[in-house]
């Protein structure tokens, strides 16, 4: 299947790329969006994260006519302030960060992200990790599962899925995504099962951030990695699911934030404090007609751009 790198092309206008800056691509999948940042850069360099050494792999042979620009980090971009530190990187001009699981981790079967597929229950974006989706299906408590399915998955009947997984695990372990997908179906009332949309999507999605504790990530390292642009730096984020988009939106709006002052206060225009930073674009870019009807992954996704005005809050 082709794979379509989400706004692309609204992701790059918005980064505003100089040619001699320093770039980090958290997320760089196949290399949709750090093809298109090499691309414009000519001194300046891109620092490409992921966590799946296959996307890695693959993206070397994408990006093979740019590789003297390019420093790949197999990890997650969570650590993204340790491994700038390491390149005695302080600031950079801009990262992009398109969240979520890629299409092609989405269709590989055996990687066992979709309930399309019959595989074995893994979702291990790092597959040198231990915990996959198999150890959290099998082995974590009624309580814990009921915790993950309602807080990642926003799923209204946690415990009665929670109880069946329970059940069923009793019996035997469930091994694969089509076992599971039955366990679910089973806990569901008919009239959930008669809706539109696949009655798994909401314990895979939380199942799949457990595994690889995606929200925990993305807070801790989009706060780095806002910390580390410098003056007129630039960050992208694309979210696709409303968990990983309230998250980057209440930071971005703290970051662009000040505390009010009493009006009573006499205070000089020149010394009211400003916004470290300013959202780009006030409300999240949505993907256009054209886009989506090409590529139905990008119904869902928004785009939030931020840029840095001024140190005060720096590291």
């Amino acid at each position: 299947m082709e794979h379509f790198s989400v706004m692309l092309k609204e992701t790059i206008d918005g980064l505003d790329i100089k040619d001699d800056g320093i770039y980090v691509d958290a997320t760089l999948g196949r290399a949709g969006h750090s093809l298109q940042i090499v691309k414009k850069l000519k001194s300046g360099k891109l620092i490409a994260f992921d966590k799946d050494i296959e996307a890695i792999n693959k993206s070397r042979i994408v990006l093979e006519d740019h590789l003297d620009k390019v420093i790949f980090i197999h990890d997650d971009f969570s650590n993204i302030r340790k491994h700038l530190d390491e390149l005695n990187i302080d600031h950079i001009d801009g990262f992009v960060m398109d969240l979520g699981v890629s299409s092609p981790q989405f269709d590989d079967a055996s990687r066992g992200f979709s309930y399309r597929f019959d595989a074995r229950l893994d979702m291990r974006m790092d597959q040198s990790q231990s915990k996959d989706a198999y150890k959290i299906v099998n082995e974590y408590s009624f309580n814990d599962l009921c915790f993950i399915l309602r807080n990642y998955g926003e799923e209204k009947f946690a415990k009665q899925i929670a109880r069946a997984i329970e059940k069923q695990r009793s019996i035997k372990p469930i091994e694969t995504t089509f076992e599971l997908v039955d366990v679910i179906k089973s806990a569901l009332p008919s009239k959930v099962l008669s809706k539109k949309g696949h009655p798994a999507k909401q314990t895979f999605q939380a199942l799949r951030i457990e595994v690889n504790t995606e929200l925990t990530s993305l807070a801790s390292g989009l706060e780095d990695a806002l910390d580390s642009l410098k003056m007129g730096g630039i960050g992208a984020v694309i979210t696709f699911h409303s968990l990983e988009d309230r998250i980057v939106k209440n930071m971005f709006k703290d970051r662009c934030s000040i505390e009010k002052i009493d009006s009573r206060i006499p205070i000089r225009d020149i010394d009211i404090k400003k916004a470290d930073y300013e959202l780009v674009n006030k409300k999240p870019i949505l993907a256009s007609e054209e886009e989506l009807s090409v590529n139905n992954r990008s119904h869902s996704a928004k785009l939030r751009i931020i840029k840095r005005l001024s140190y005060g809050k720096d590291r």
